[in-house]
């Protein structure tokens, strides 16, 4: 987590290096480099509310990446200095918050069946970055991060319980990676990935007693 927020703070001060000097492309492509971080990251932010709505607010957005976005790739224009600073000042504050942050295992499978929610319900509907057209990347670095998650810390326990559950869920994460492995958005079959990541999640749902966890719940997933 703390690898990819500083990943995501790197993008952003690249980005205010590039206002500076006027260079509407190098902005853009600093727009992007931070947003990989920050959609890697997602699987953890969830419990960090305020400051997730202040850095990723979406569709509504006033402040954070979206607002940028707007202005940078729909109207071309480079005069997002203070939304941009206001960025880096929120993603600096989360840095600073996870180095003292002890993670749970519950808020981290609540995190991820919510991320896996977003990706199959809100995300595959048009996309979540559509000025930048980084959409598809959205989704594949928000899947990045669920693997991550299940590879790391879920992954031992499940298998040493239950080496088929497992593997399902595993295959599971591999099928929506495998669906938004497209060459572009148009190509994407909307209802197929919707209806793996609600698969992902009923299996996740299923599999929290099997290691001592509570069952994400709907208001968990749906929460902004």
């Amino acid at each position: 987590m703390v690898e990819e927020i500083n990943h995501s703070l790197a993008g952003a001060r690249a980005l205010r290096e590039a206002l500076v000097a006027g260079d509407l492309e190098a902005a853009q492509k600093a727009w992007i480099a931070a947003r990989v971080g920050w959609e890697r990251a997602e699987v953890f932010t969830s419990g960090f509310t305020e400051l997730d709505r202040e850095i990723d607010a979406w569709p509504n957005a006033f402040t954070g990446f979206h607002a940028i976005e707007a202005k940078l790739f729909g109207a071309r224009r480079t005069d997002v200095m203070p939304e941009t600073e206001a960025l880096i000042f929120y993603l600096t504050d989360l840095q600073a918050k996870i180095r003292d942050t002890k993670l749970t295992s519950q808020g981290l499978l609540n995190g991820t069946a919510k991320l896996a929610y977003e990706v199959g319900e809100s995300k595959a509907d048009g996309g979540e970055s559509r000025f930048s057209g980084t959409s598809l990347d959205d989704m594949r670095n928000n899947i990045d991060g669920i693997e991550s998650v299940f590879r790391i810390v879920f992954a031992p326990e499940i298998e040493a319980r239950d080496p088929k559950v497992a593997a399902a869920l595993r295959a599971k994460i591999d099928h929506l990676r495998t669906l938004v492995s497209v060459s572009n958005l148009g190509s994407l079959d909307a209802n197929k990935l919707r209806s793996e990541s609600e698969e992902l999640i009923v299996a996740l749902q299923a599999t929290a007693p099997v290691i001592g966890l509570k069952r994400p719940s709907l208001q968990d997933l749906v929460q902004q």
